[in-house]
């Protein structure tokens, strides 16, 4: 009985051998790529972590010096971030925030600088959309017209589309495209929901071209 059993251990250890040999070394080659790519996973992971901590640490100085309106701090604190933080949306949402101080501080040509950064290298899609919506509207404003329109054109999130389409209108009716420029607000007016405030400036502005604003019903008809 001894004897059957260490005939039918041979054997299995035989054609673990045969096996073995057979596909040893492509099964070693799998198993070092898949607990290479696991470390890569989890070294990337730490890696964002730790950029997303410090980012976070440099972008509490930001806020500060963005709180005290002290601009040579902000913009220097927005540099660091874009710099080093790239990816992260800190950079990006002290992007935004630097530019709209640069224009309080009447410094226009700065914040078209930074909200062009934002655009090209914002951390997320929406982050980019804004830049480029509140760069549109520097460029129409320095009279930039085919520029802001290049910059309106990479606009695609579509809850921006009124808000583009009211740029639009904008930069034409600065050059006098008095039609273009009314149906470009229509398009505007349309796409804003009847709660949102912002309706009340589209309609002034097509009440400049002649439109009336429409009269919302309020209740039903007695």
């Amino acid at each position: 009985m001894a004897s059957h059993l260490d005939l039918e251990e041979q054997e299995q250890l035989d054609q673990l051998k045969a096996f073995w040999k057979r596909w040893g070394n492509l099964i070693t080659w799998v198993l070092t790529a898949v607990l290479a790519a696991f470390a890569a996973w989890q070294g990337w992971n730490w890696y964002q972590r730790d950029q997303a901590a410090k980012a976070a640490a440099m972008y509490d100085e930001f806020d500060r010096a963005y709180n005290a309106q002290d601009l040579d701090k902000a913009a220097a604190a927005a540099g660091d971030l874009q710099a080093r933080y790239a990816g992260t949306a800190y950079a990006a949402q002290a992007g935004l925030q630097v530019a709209k101080l640069q224009l309080d501080k009447e410094k226009a040509d700065d914040a078209r600088k930074v909200l062009a950064w934002v655009a090209e290298h914002g951390s997320e899609g929406p982050y980019r959309d804004i830049a480029r919506l509140r760069l549109a509207g520097l460029q129409i404003d320095a009279k930039a017209f085919d520029e802001a329109g290049k910059t309106l054109d990479a606009i695609k999130s579509p809850e921006f589309t009124a808000l583009v389409a009211d740029r639009r209108g904008d930069a034409l009716l600065l050059q006098d495209k008095r039609d273009a420029a009314k149906a470009e607000y229509q398009k505007a007016l349309a796409g804003l929901e009847k709660t949102q405030d912002y309706r009340r400036i589209v309609e002034a502005k097509l009440a400049t071209l002649g439109v009336p604003a429409a009269v919302e019903t309020t209740g039903a008809a007695q």
